[in-house]
């Protein structure tokens, strides 16, 4: 069954009494649309039962009051539904002022004072931000795996040796490309299934048809788990193809859209797009976040590479379905899908910032201690530090290697030395050797 949001019974509502009287009582009645279409976006399923009604107003008369100056301040956007009506958008009232932060810090000095990183801890930054998203990103898709094997699997260059271990590391390849050289290139539909395929490979065992695009006649459904209710019903094969070709020129800015619109916004609607179409029969909502970093980092934005969206998005799933859901069914209204991406970005840039003031002040004692005491270097002292905050894990030569982005020789010395002073402990294991680390890490740290 198709689910369908819940909505008000106007049918006893007198328009033109509702209108003197809200003109009667604008000032209550502006704060109360300014508090639940201006900060955030609400809808009638929320205003119902946490908004008290101001003056007298019921909740119906309110709401009908609440969607006539939404639409006054409607921006027509380029994206059709399925009946060719154009969907539409609201600037809220936090908009301006989060992407004037965004735009005078743009690129890599959007969370970092000027000059506080050099090259390696950038590329540091940017393959964690990378896993996170990858392992995220999948998980929303069903990826039954912890973080902790994925990230340990991703590091460790080990070998997918499940179905879900293998769409984690294609999604990790597939934004490794992005931010290497897809950035660089225009998007065509060879790119979109270049990406796809990518983000697809090797997902599904031999009895099964690879993820493609859909056949005509060849209907999608949305649910949030089997046996629940449907959310969504792609629209048909002929429209899709129709409309991509539209998406395609939107992502490279040849669509006319008669107004500036944000990079952050594109972005945003570039992955509603993909998602509303759902071309392909699986796939779709991670190659949709694909584009939504491809975007921003063509653009510009590189350092939204640091910041993996997923991994806010998953702690609110069913909320994630459902900015769909009233973009959709509440008079195509995408205000309610840019609001909740755009409030999981800056939680996401907020733990960036708290991870990073983290890392930055992680016991400078002991960053003096062990380069006076010790004589080590700074990629040895970040290890020891690592360790001392995940004392169960375990590193290897090729992990050391890649995070560094330092040569062989570099990293056996740097191995070799931490054993030599008692730091790390070697175990072989089959061909592989790991390093642990050993409880006189502590010394660094404790007085």
């Amino acid at each position: 069954m198709l689910f369908k949001l819940e909505k008000p019974d106007l049918s006893k509502t007198d328009l033109s009494e509702i209108v003197s009287k809200a003109i009667k009582h604008k000032d209550s009645i502006s704060k109360f649309i300014k508090k639940i279409s201006g900060k955030e976006y609400l809808y009638w399923d929320k205003v119902r039962y946490k908004e008290p009604s101001p003056n007298g107003f019921t909740k119906e008369a309110l709401w009908m009051v609440v969607k006539m100056r939404r639409t006054f301040n409607q921006i027509k956007s380029v994206i059709k539904d399925k009946n060719g009506s154009f969907f539409v958008w609201s600037k809220l009232d936090y908009f301006e002022e989060f992407f004037h932060e965004l735009d005078m810090n743009t690129g890599g000095e959007l969370f970092l004072e000027k000059g506080r990183l050099n090259k390696t801890n950038k590329q540091k930054l940017i393959a964690r931000g990378l896993m996170e998203e990858a392992i995220a990103s999948s998980q929303l898709e069903g990826a039954a795996t912890s973080r902790r094997v994925a990230k340990k699997m991703l590091q460790e260059r080990r070998k997918p040796t499940n179905h879900s271990e293998q769409m984690i590391l294609n999604n990790y390849l597939s934004m490794q490309a992005i931010e290497g050289k897809y950035k660089n290139k225009k998007m065509s539909l060879d790119l979109i299934l270049e990406l796809h395929s990518l983000i697809t490979e090797g997902t599904v065992d031999s009895e099964n048809e690879p993820p493609r695009l859909r056949k005509k006649g060849e209907p999608v459904y949305i649910t949030n788990n089997a046996g629940g209710p449907i959310y969504y019903e792609a629209p048909d094969e002929v429209f899709v193809k129709k409309e991509i070709i539209r998406l395609i020129d939107f992502a490279n800015d040849e669509l006319d859209e008669g107004m500036f619109v944000h990079p952050v916004i594109k972005a945003i609607m570039l992955h509603f797009w993909i998602g509303y179409l759902h071309p392909f029969t699986d796939g779709n909502g991670r190659l949709a976040r694909l584009l939504f970093y491809w975007y921003l980092i063509r653009n510009g934005y590189w350092a939204f590479a640091y910041l993996p969206i997923s991994k806010v998005i998953k702690k609110s799933p069913k909320q994630y379905i459902m900015a769909y859901v009233y973009s959709e069914q509440d008079d195509n209204d995408l205000s309610y899908f840019l609001d909740y991406n755009i409030s999981k970005l800056k939680i996401a840039i907020r733990d960036f910032k708290d991870y990073l003031a983290k890392q930055m002040s992680c016991n400078v004692k002991m960053k003096q201690k062990s380069e006076i005491q010790y004589g080590l270097n700074i990629r040895q002292i970040q290890l020891l530090q690592y360790f001392y905050g995940n004392s169960e894990e375990r590193t290897t030569l090729k992990v050391h290697m890649s995070i560094n982005q330092v040569a062989k020789m570099t990293a056996i010395k740097d191995l070799k030395d931490l054993v030599i002073k008692d730091f790390l402990v070697a175990n072989k294991q089959g061909r592989n050797v790991y390093y642990y680390g050993t409880e006189k890490i502590k010394e660094l740290f404790e007085e």
